[in-house]
C-alpha cells in the first residue's frame, strides 16, 4: 500500500490533511547533518506530492550545539519547509522534548538519528503503518553499516545486529532512532522523555515503556529501515563492552524510574543486583566456555553479558553511567526523582 491510499481503519478525525513533522536531533555533526537532510526533503515531498492532500511533511532540525553550529547547515543544505531550533539544556531527551514541543501543530512526530539514512520509503512505511493501526507509535528497522572492516570477534558476537518483526507486531519497548509518534495520543497519555537519563541514555526505552503503561499501543513497520553509519570508533571491543555496561545500568535505573515508593524501590534494586550478579556468572561461564571450545561467539557474547551484569549491579547501587556527558563519558552516583504521577 502506498502513502496516498486511506485504509477503512483511519478514524474519522484522520481523514483530513495529517500534518508531519519529521525531527532531527543533532549535536556537532555537519557532515552527517549535510548528507541527511536532501535526503529527507526529498522523501518529505513525495509523501506530500504524492498522498494527495492526505499528508503535509515538514522537516526540523533541533540543535543541541550552544554554539548553534548546525544553523548554517540547515541554511545550506536545507530546503522548503526545514526548520531549525536550538536547544540549549544538554542531553538528548531535552531535544526530543523540545522536537514534541516545536511540533505542537503536527498529528505526527517522525524521529530519525543525524548519522543514519532513511531508505527508500522509510517516511511513506511509517505513515502506512499508522494509517492501518491506529497505534500511538511506529516503529521500524535500524539497519548497520560499517566505516571499515568489521573486527571478527565483533561480527561473530553480532553486536550491531537489531531486532526485526512483521509488520503490525505490538512491542512493549522501542529505540527513538526510527520512531513515529502520534502525538494527540502520546500527549493523552502524558508521556514525555526524560531528562533525568538525557546524559545516560536510554531515554528512549524509558519514554517507550512508558507510553506502553499508559495505554500506547505501539506497532513494529517491517518495511521501514534506517541505516545506521557505524563510525571506526565505535567499531572496538572497548566500545561493544562500555556500551553493554550502559545497557545493563540503564535497565536498572529505567526500572527505577518507572517504580514509587520506597519499598517498591528498594525490591527493584535487589533484583537488579541479583539479577546483574547472575548474569555476570553466566557471562563468564559462557567465555571460558568459548575459550575451551575457541568458539569467538560464545567468548564475545559472554564478555558482553558479563559487561551488561556488571551494570545492573551498578544501577542497583546507584551509578548512573552518562555516556553523553559533554566533558566525556563518566560515573556519577545520583537518585532519580519518583515518577511524574
Amino acid at each position: 500500500m502506498t502513502a496516498s491510499a486511506v485504509p477503512a481503519a483511519v478514524p474519522a478525525a484522520a481523514r483530513a490533511t495529517v500534518h508531519v513533522t519529521v525531527a532531527v536531533p543533532t549535536y556537532r555533526r555537519p557532515d552527517d547533518l549535510r548528507a541527511l537532510l536532501p535526503v529527507l526533503c526529498h522523501q518529505a515531498a513525495e509523501v506530500t506530492a504524492g498522498s494527495a492532500g492526505r499528508y503535509a511533511v515538514d522537516v526540523l532540525v533541533v540543535d543541541n550545539d550552544p554554539e548553534r553550529g548546525a544553523a548554517g547547515v540547515v541554511a545550506e543544505a536545507g530546503g522548503p519547509g526545514v526548520c531549525y531550533a536550538a536547544e540549549p539544556t544538554p542531553g538528548i531527551a531535552a531535544v526530543r522534548n523540545r522536537a514534541m514541543d516545536e511540533a505542537a501543530g503536527s498529528r505526527l512526530l517522525a524521529f530519525i538519528d543525524d548519522d543514519e539514512r532513511p531508505r527508500e520509503q522509510w517516511l511513506a512505511a511509517l505513515l502506512d503503518t499508522w494509517a492501518d493501526s491506529g497505534a500511538a507509535a511506529v516503529s521500524g528497522r535500524v539497519l548497520a553499516e560499517y566505516a571499515g572492516q568489521l573486527d571478527p570477534w565483533l561480527e561473530a558476537g553480532g553486536f550491531f545486529v537489531r531486532r526485526n518483526l512483521p509488520s503490525g507486531t505490538g512491542i512493549d519497548t522501542a529505540a527513538a532512532g526510527n520512531l513515529l509518534l502520534d502525538l494527540d495520543q502520546v500527549r493523552a497519555c502524558g508521556t514525555r522523555f526524560e531528562s533525568a537519563l538525557g546524559l545516560g541514555g536510554g531515554e528512549d526505552t524509558l519514554f517507550s515503556r512508558s507510553l506502553a503503561r499508559a495505554g500506547g499501543r505501539m506497532v513494529w513497520c517491517a518495511e521501514s529501515a534506517v541505516v545506521d553509519q557505524v563510525p571506526a570508533e565505535r567499531m572496538t571491543r572497548r566500545w561493544v563492552l562500555t556500551r553493554a555496561w550502559s545497557h545493563g545500568n540503564g535497565a536498572v535505573l529505567t526500572e527505577l524510574r518507572l517504580t514509587a515508593g520506597t519499598a517498591p524501590r528498594l525490591a527493584v534494586r535487589a533484583r537488579g543486583l541479583v539479577r546483574g550478579l547472575l548474569r555476570m556468572a553466566g557471562g563468564t561461564a559462557r567465555w571460558a566456555l568459548g575459550l575451551l571450545a575457541r568458539a569467538p561467539r560464545h567468548r564475545a557474547r559472554g564478555l558482553r553479558a558479563l559487561c551488561r551484569g556488571a551494570g545492573m549491579v551498578g544501577g542497583a547501587l546507584g551509578v548512573v553511567y552518562q555516556e553523553y556527558a559533554r566533558g566525556g563519558r563518566r560515573w556519577r552516583l545520583a537518585r532519580l526523582p519518583e515518577p511524574r504521577r
